[in-house]
């Protein structure tokens, strides 16, 4: 018997601060239109000294926790770029964090920002022989560069969690997908760095170039047509990437180039968080999928959407699912945007403070001073060890 796998239910965090980019254009005397129009972005969400991967990862999760039975989530798989440990993984500490089980699987999983979806795709293959149980995906990243460098303006931060197994509530996965993987250097962070490296306009084609070849695959697998889908979710490293792809796709399929309306109604919904959040990373496809879903004024109920993922370096995939009936009952849409309007906005000062503040490295002992957080925070460091508390 053919079981039906997916996504069972999403929730979204990101920090308590943001930064609005018309205040970062003043301050690098561009021209704000180059934020807003040339990518599509409004604000960066900034994490606070004493927010990271973990703490975000940890309160977007703890509301699934009331969603399941914690003893029926056998998997917890943490997806980042932003690792905390060179050993330990960052879900570990969220395991301790959330107050999970012993009998857990628990790993950490890098691929840029393909992590995500390597992660929702082992758990589903996982879930299919394993119903009744369930797979905790927590994908939690903070895009970070140089002041002053291209990638600036595309920073942010943020987390997804999602609850994965048999007879999901809100997406039931297809079994095909697309697949490309070609060794490429358009975005890197070596282990010396605090910040990445990006060679941008190379990424951006790098990342078309993978949608095309993940793209041939997919459709040599299934026969479907661009016009097959409802909506299109892509990896956001900026918001304006997901015009460029859905026009690439169609150019593909022998079709013209879709209208601003019809560009609107497959995308637009898919933006409305990214917008306001910057570049998550690894969380970015999956935040675009919670705004796509939250948003829609549309029932989707039924009806198949197009997932792109790409992680620099470069491994892709395209793959799809059909809504399921009553995923409505299972958001939390009021609350993802009850966070986003309650957040406090910074002054670029302010801002440039947080960005020029070092992380210790001696392993002596900090305490980190307190700002507005989720239900946990990063207290300090002892002994070279990272102490959380919950709030």
């Amino acid at each position: 018997m053919n079981v039906s796998v997916g996504i069972d239910a999403l929730s979204f965090y990101t920090p308590a601060y943001f930064l609005d980019l018309g205040l970062l254009a003043e301050a690098r005397h561009v021209d704000h239109q180059k934020y807003l129009a040339g990518l599509g972005q409004e604000r960066m969400a900034v994490a606070p000294p004493d927010e990271d991967i973990v703490t975000m990862g940890a309160s977007a999760a703890r509301p699934l926790l009331d969603m399941t039975d914690p003893d029926c989530i056998d998997w917890v798989l943490f997806a980042t770029e932003t690792g905390v440990d060179q050993s330990k993984a960052a879900a570990m500490f969220v395991h301790g964090l959330l107050g999970l089980g012993p009998r857990c699987r628990v790993v950490e999983i890098k691929q840029a920002c393909y992590s995500g979806t390597a992660a929702l795709r082992m758990a589903a293959d996982w879930a299919r022989r394993h119903p009744g149980r369930r797979a905790l995906i927590i994908a939690s990243d903070i895009a970070r560069y140089e002041l002053c460098s291209p990638g600036e303006p595309t920073q942010g931060a943020g987390a997804v969690a999602m609850l994965v197994g048999a007879n999901p509530g809100i997406l039931a996965l297809d079994d095909e997908a697309g697949l490309y993987a070609e060794d490429v250097l358009d975005f890197w962070r070596p282990n010396y760095r605090e910040t990445a490296l990006v060679d941008g306009q190379y990424s951006t084609r790098v990342y078309l170039s993978a949608l095309e070849q993940t793209w041939r695959h997919y459709v040599a697998l299934t026969g479907r047509k661009w016009t097959d889908f409802c909506r299109y979710c892509f990896h956001l490293p900026f918001t304006r990437i997901a015009e460029k792809g859905l026009v690439r796709l169609a150019r593909m399929d022998g079709g013209p180039n879709p209208s601003s309306d019809e560009i609107r109604r497959l995308v637009g919904e898919t933006l409305t968080y990214n917008r306001v959040t910057g570049n998550t990373y690894a969380a970015s496809l999956y935040e675009g999928l919670t705004s796509l879903l939250d948003t829609a004024e549309e029932d989707l109920s039924g009806k198949r959407i197009a997932l792109f993922s790409y992680g620099s370096g470069c491994t892709a995939e395209f793959f799809s699912g059909t809504v399921m009936g009553g995923y409505r009952q299972r958001l939390r849409g009021a609350v993802h945007r009850a966070m986003l309007d309650s957040r406090a906005a910074l002054e670029y000062q302010q801002y440039e403070d947080i960005m020029n503040l070092p992380f210790p490295v001696d392993g002596g002992e900090h305490v980190f001073a307190q700002y507005r957080t989720g239900p946990y925070r990063l207290a300090g460091i002892s002994q070279h060890k990272r102490v959380y508390e919950t709030l």
